[in-house]
């Protein structure tokens, strides 16, 4: 069962509701408050197992959007406007793999659910979530068109508010934002990323 309580109300909502993780009922959350995701986008999605976030953003790309997953372990598509591809997209090629697969077009909207193993040491966990957003970060100029928008997650640590001045460095608007389905005592936080200034 792990430190908290897997049998809580998201995780059971979920369950009920087809949902391969309770992430997507924060990527509803976020989506309706922002828009980041809107029908036609083509989007990416880092580190998408299991899943949760693909399958919403899939149903609101709709056919003629797009959305491209990539993890360290392999997900099953969720959908005809789904691929998913299995590696790490920090590793030599992948970012052009991912690339192809949106017929060679940068992508409406970037997505990074991404979190490390984590061990329970705060100040650990924190930094290396720190490092996966901050790789999130560095991908967006290959990844990501002019004025797309981005979500990234990242755990409250040191580095959290450096990071958030980098973020609105490169994006038009941000909006640091924690849906209600985060589980309680969580550290993690979205940085919502408007019309990117590349």
């Amino acid at each position: 069962m792990g430190i908290y309580n897997r049998k809580d109300f998201y995780y059971k909502k979920a369950k009920e509701e087809g949902y391969k993780s309770r992430a997507a009922y924060k990527l509803i959350e976020i989506n309706n408050r922002y828009h980041i995701i809107k029908k036609g986008d083509y989007v990416v999605d880092l580190g998408c197992a299991p899943g949760g976030f693909m399958q919403v953003a899939s149903r609101l790309v709709g056919e003629e959007g797009r959305v491209v997953g990539i993890d360290l372990v392999s997900v099953v598509p969720v959908g005809s406007n789904a691929i998913t591809i299995e590696g790490d997209f920090r590793e030599k090629g992948k970012v052009e793999e991912l690339l192809r697969l949106s017929d060679n077009r940068k992508y409406d909207v970037l997505l990074s659910d991404m979190a490390p193993h984590t061990s329970g040491i705060q100040f650990r966990d924190a930094y290396l979530s720190f490092k996966l957003a901050e790789a999130a970060i560095d991908s967006l100029p290959y990844l990501l068109r002019k004025g797309g928008n981005g979500l990234i997650k990242i755990f409250e640590g040191e580095e959290f508010k450096s990071f958030v001045e980098r973020v609105k460095e490169l994006f038009e608007r941000v909006f640091i934002t924690r849906p209600d389905s985060t589980r309680k005592g969580s550290k993690e936080i979205y940085i919502v990323g408007m019309k990117y200034l590349a």
